[in-house]
């Protein structure tokens, strides 16, 4: 019913992952073989998470840019039922391999759409291959997938992620306490990471109130096993307060702005002490 899949990434191990049988097939799965092809360019900003505990950096997350650097919104506007699906898949593979470019050795984080999955044992084929082909180790991929945009069908959410997880992959929820149903989602389904919503971090050092939401959540997460990344850090007081609450890993411009085609570089200061 399988077929292995056997490769050898540049840092020295080798990994095997299953196909199901279906994927040794020329055949993909319908929605990728009804989208309309891209008639437009993108590029990537990397931005780092930081593991403030180990003063490392845990992973750089890939971010939609124009080809010369333009916004996200540039790109997303042009996004549509039509080439939806064409769209998500060339963002995974094209996250890999500029990646794989730039000497990334830390993990990898690449958003989806969970609308463009159509069935994610055959959607997820495309980036096996380009993680083949750039040498790029699997269980350094996270996929991570915003909470707000898909509490309509969490069934079929939490079947891609469980889906991405035999295949070896980390799995995210992204601002996670920005939509009405994150709870019921990591009830349904423990990702890796969950990553708090920004708004939920900014000011945090003055706001009780968000310190005890966060608080509550730091103590269900640790119960489940589920790590936090707290996003969008601005100022040394917000990263010291999460730090106190437990939250090691974080994001945000006090670190380092997405860096446009380049991996970021993070200043030595900004980790505290």
């Amino acid at each position: 019913m399988h077929r292995a899949f056997i490769f050898t990434p540049a840092f020295g191990t080798t990994m095997t992952t299953f196909f199901p049988k279906e994927l040794t097939q020329p055949t993909r799965c319908q929605g990728c073989q009804q989208s309309e092809p891209l008639n437009f360019d993108f590029s990537f900003a990397f931005q780092p998470i930081v593991d403030v505990e180990s003063r490392r950096i845990f992973a750089h997350e890939a971010l939609i840019r124009g080809p010369e650097g333009q916004g996200a919104l540039s790109v997303l506007e042009r996004v549509n039922d039509q080439n939806r699906y064409r769209f998500d898949q060339r963002c995974r593979t094209q996250a890999i391999a500029n990646a794989s470019a730039l000497g990334m050795q830390e993990k990898l984080s690449i958003n989806f759409l969970p609308n463009a999955v159509y069935r994610p044992e055959l959607c997820i084929r495309s980036t096996l291959e380009a993680a083949q082909a750039h040498n790029f180790p699997l269980e350094r991929l996270i996929f991570e997938t915003v909470e707000s945009e898909h509490m309509s069908n969490n069934k079929h959410l939490t079947h891609i992620l469980r889906e991405y997880r035999q295949f070896g992959f980390m799995t995210a929820i992204d601002d996670f306490g920005a939509g009405h149903s994150g709870l019921n989602l990591l009830a349904d389904f423990q990702p890796d990471l969950i990553k708090l919503d920004m708004a939920l971090i900014r000011n945090i050092d003055r706001d009780a109130v968000r310190q005890a939401i966060v608080r509550g959540i730091v103590s269900i997460c640790t119960e489940l096993n589920v790590r936090i990344i707290a996003e969008g850090i601005e100022t040394s007081a917000e990263r010291d307060c999460l730090r106190d609450h437990g939250i090691m890993l974080m994001q945000g411009y006090f670190f380092a702005k997405p860096a446009f085609n380049t991996l970021a570089l993070i200043d030595t200061q900004t980790w505290g002490h």
